[in-house]
């Protein structure tokens, strides 16, 4: 995976260019529902993401946020987002980042997660470790929920608002402090360079966590559904922490999965 990782690197700083170029001239700002929108900003970077991976690894598929799924000639696809924080970003708020997925058959084998303001590279491969600009980094070893800082984000859907406020309530009552961010896949890289203690959230797409769950994997963290079980890109929904944490974090998170919520209506 050496070069599919030089290429990863390569093409999320030049999408990372791409983002620092257009803050605080976002363009044109289109909806795609209420309150969830793209700028041209995010389409510029996902098509030179396109243009390098695609361009390096032709026989390899894709997913990316805004034009969908592109078919590959192998079970290999990358997961892009090109610009994780959107909204952030329209309103001129420093806070997004570029991140960059590798994923054989449904293993995510390679993370990349660039943010261009601070010029901050969280990057793994699996197996490897995770690094922060080269160097290696870990978890924090934090084990009590109420000694705890955690991040979070808000549903699109304003129907599942008032669920999410009442489990948002639920952390804030038992942690030290809460965060709302607006960008998961800093939220996940955060949490595995010890900047937060976890991390969750439901209505999340594959594209915002399949690299920054790799990397907090690698770094030590945990990332799991809201009932513990194993981490599905389709699933839509993320308990992420440092690992020792996660466990007080699923006693919170159980009664909200949303395989429970199906459960209890059948």
């Amino acid at each position: 995976m050496r070069r599919e990782f030089d290429v990863a690197v390569e093409a999320a700083r030049a999408a990372g260019g791409v983002l620092l170029e257009g803050l605080g001239r976002a363009g044109e700002v289109r909806y795609k529902g209420e309150v969830d929108l793209v700028t041209e900003i995010d389409e510029a970077s996902e098509r030179l993401l396109k243009e390098r991976l695609l361009g390096a690894f032709p026989g390899y598929g894709l997913l990316a946020e805004e034009s969908g799924q592109i078919a590959g000639k192998r079970d290999v696809r990358w997961v892009v987002d090109p610009l994780d924080g959107t909204v952030n970003f329209a309103h001129g708020l420093p806070v997004f980042a570029v991140s960059i997925a590798l994923q054989r058959g449904r293993e995510v084998v390679l993370g990349v997660v660039y943010d261009p303001v601070r010029d901050e590279l969280f990057a793994a491969r699996r197996g490897e470790g995770a690094t922060l600009n080269g160097e290696p980094m870990s978890t924090s070893s934090n084990s009590e929920l109420i000694r705890a800082l955690v991040a979070t984000g808000f549903p699109y859907d304003r129907t599942e608002m008032p669920e999410a406020l009442e489990l948002f309530g639920r952390f804030a009552a038992r942690t030290r402090g809460m965060r709302r961010l607006g960008s998961s896949a800093l939220d996940l890289c955060y949490v595995a360079c010890g900047r937060l203690d976890g991390y969750y959230e439901r209505g999340i797409w594959a594209w915002d966590v399949a690299a920054g769950a790799l990397i907090l994997e690698e770094a030590g963290g945990r990332v799991t559904d809201y009932r513990g079980g194993t981490l599905d890109l389709e699933g839509r929904e993320i308990v992420a922490s440092n690992g020792p944490l996660h466990d007080a974090m699923l006693e919170v998170t159980r009664g909200f999965s949303g395989a429970q919520r199906i459960s209890r209506s059948t």
